[in-house]
């Protein structure tokens, strides 16, 4: 927290004027919260930032990353960008040695994952991912009433889950088509989901699971091309939590209102 100000200052790396997660739900959020100040954006290009600017009333606007990591009047930096770009970004800001919160998926695998960790505890920075269903009011809700003792023992619980699109995506969202990227089903339904369960009814003891991809082929919205798919779209996961509950998840991607 800046010495001059009794708010956090946050630089928000991955704004659009018009779309994405930070317009949609990170500006909201933080201007929502009294003690936080947006007080810098960039995105991918001049014109961008100063769209993005305007459209938030931002003045500190740019399109290099280091230019907002370098603001001393940024104390957080949230990263919002496509999975690919996370480890570059992130590192930079804790190089910087600025709190960070970054989107989920964290990193393209684990070894992004782990790099970023070692880095971060170098540091000594705080830092957050945003596996965000735990602060969800109905998550909250129920877990207070199991340790309330409201629904007595869990025995068993099972999930099932509907990931879209299904057998078709826009242009802006073929990358998640390629397994490679760290973004796609796995990561991100089956990441989000797995976490609020685990949080609400503790984690996995041992399990075993299963991946499939039953649609191969996709299509680009805008241009009707067919583009091939190399990220899993069937998840299953069977296992036993540690109160020794069993649970059973099936997640997979399917067309709106059908399978």
């Amino acid at each position: 927290m800046n010495a001059a100000s009794s708010k956090f200052g946050v630089g928000i790396i991955g704004v659009s004027a018009n779309r994405g997660w930070a317009a949609a739900a990170h500006i909201p959020a933080l201007r929502a919260l009294p003690n936080y100040d947006i007080r810098a954006v960039s995105a991918s290009s001049p014109e961008s930032a100063r769209a993005a600017g305007d459209a938030f009333g931002v003045s500190a606007a740019f399109s290099d990353h280091e230019q907002l990591i370098a603001q001393q009047d940024v104390d957080v930096v949230a990263v919002t960008v496509k999975v690919p770009h996370h480890r570059e970004l992130v590192s930079a800001a804790l190089a910087a040695g600025k709190t960070v919160y970054c989107e989920w998926p964290l990193g393209r695998d684990l070894d992004d994952a782990k790099a970023m960790a070692v880095l971060a505890a170098e540091q000594r920075v705080h830092t957050v991912v945003g596996l965000q269903g735990r602060q969800a009011p109905a998550i909250e809700f129920l877990g207070d009433l199991l340790r309330d003792g409201y629904v007595g023992e869990v025995l068993s619980t099972t999930m099932v889950g509907l990931s879209i699109p299904g057998d078709a995506v826009v242009q802006a969202n073929a990358y998640m088509l390629d397994n490679t990227n760290g973004a796609n089903m796995l990561t991100i339904a089956v990441g989000h989901s797995l976490d609020t369960l685990n949080y609400v009814l503790g984690e996995f003891a041992d399990l075993s699971a299963v991946s499939g991809l039953r649609r191969p082929l996709i299509t680009i919205d805008e241009t009707g091309e067919k583009v091939e798919k190399t990220a899993a779209d069937q998840i299953a996961v069977i296992g036993t939590l540690t109160s020794g509950a069993i649970a059973s998840v099936h997640i997979r991607e399917a067309v709106a209102g059908g399978t």
